[in-house]
């Protein structure tokens, strides 16, 4: 899928109806959806904890909170991208304390070229995230493997005497005689000697 073709879910958190307007207008729905604005920390939590959102977007301060612990928290979680509008005399403090956790900050007034290059940055970071879980992914899931074909060697050991490498053998030749991955042959001896 290129990058045009990619939708990406926002979650806004902010009480200015006003950037509320003017950010709804860089945000069409064939990118991006779905889109949700609540105005406090406290429902952009709900929020959070209900689904994963691509992006959050967080105009600070807010009602009930400066909005900057939820930034780092939401920046912490897996997939997530999240930008913390600060006024301009709060912003290198605010980077400050967010910048390690990946939080990227925008000084406010902000200008309709500075938040449409915010959002581009936003995806980038993103589609960086996603090949990055992609990995971790296919490492998880080759350590799983592993795990599976180690229980039926020791199974094989065990059960019908092999030393180890005669059990090692054995996975790969059923493998390769059936045409099925060494996973599903050590799934069916770890089936049949389990």
């Amino acid at each position: 899928m290129s990058l045009k073709e990619r939708v990406y879910s926002v979650l806004i958190i902010s009480a200015a109806e006003k950037l509320n307007t003017a950010l709804s207008a860089l945000l069409p729905g064939s990118h991006y959806q779905p889109v949700r604005y609540v105005s406090s920390v406290s429902a952009g939590e709900r929020a959070f904890s209900e689904r994963a959102y691509d992006f959050v977007i967080i105009n600070a301060p807010l009602p009930d909170d400066p909005g900057i612990r939820f930034a780092i928290d939401a920046g912490s979680a897996q997939g997530t991208v999240v930008l913390i509008l600060v006024r301009a005399e709060l912003h290198d403090d605010v980077r400050e304390k967010v910048l390690e956790y990946g939080v990227f900050t925008l000084a406010k007034p902000l200008s309709r070229a500075a938040a449409s290059q915010a959002l581009d940055w936003m995806a980038a970071s993103r589609e960086r995230l996603r090949k990055s879980e992609k990995k971790t992914l296919s490492i998880e899931e080759k350590m799983e493997e592993i795990r599976i074909v180690n229980r039926a060697k020791w199974l094989l050991i065990s059960e019908l005497k092999m030393e180890e490498p005669q059990a090692h053998h054995y996975i790969e030749k059923q493998a390769m005689d059936r045409s099925i991955s060494k996973r599903q042959a050590a799934e069916e001896i770890i089936r049949t000697y389990g």
